[in-house]
């Protein structure tokens, strides 16, 4: 298991960086870092996790914290999902929320 460095700790703001477990806590980790990471803490994300690994989470463990471009970017440039139809409305927190009936 790797450490969340504390200089992380401004993107996973919503936990201390010393109790998060990069196992357990991936989905948030890295959601998190691709919506509010910088370059570094992008580099971080990818030697610690592998790009297949960051992939599944994003497509299986959507959170609702993404501008457009941010979820854009991620989707199309950094994890190449251009061709997987991912709904934005999972991801975008300025589009609503789709609700099945």
């Amino acid at each position: 298991m790797a450490v969340v460095p504390k200089s992380l700790q401004g993107v996973l703001w919503s936990v201390k960086t010393s109790s998060l477990d990069t196992l357990r806590d991936a989905p948030y980790i890295i959601n998190q870092l691709l919506s509010y990471g910088s370059w570094n803490n992008l580099k971080w994300l990818f030697k610690t996790y592998p790009k297949n690994e960051i992939r599944k989470h994003f497509r299986e463990n959507p959170i609702k914290i993404y501008t457009p471009s941010a979820f854009n970017f991620s989707k199309n440039v950094l994890l190449d999902l251009g061709d997987v139809n991912l709904p934005p409305e999972c991801y975008v927190k300025t589009l609503p929320r789709r609700i099945n009936k």
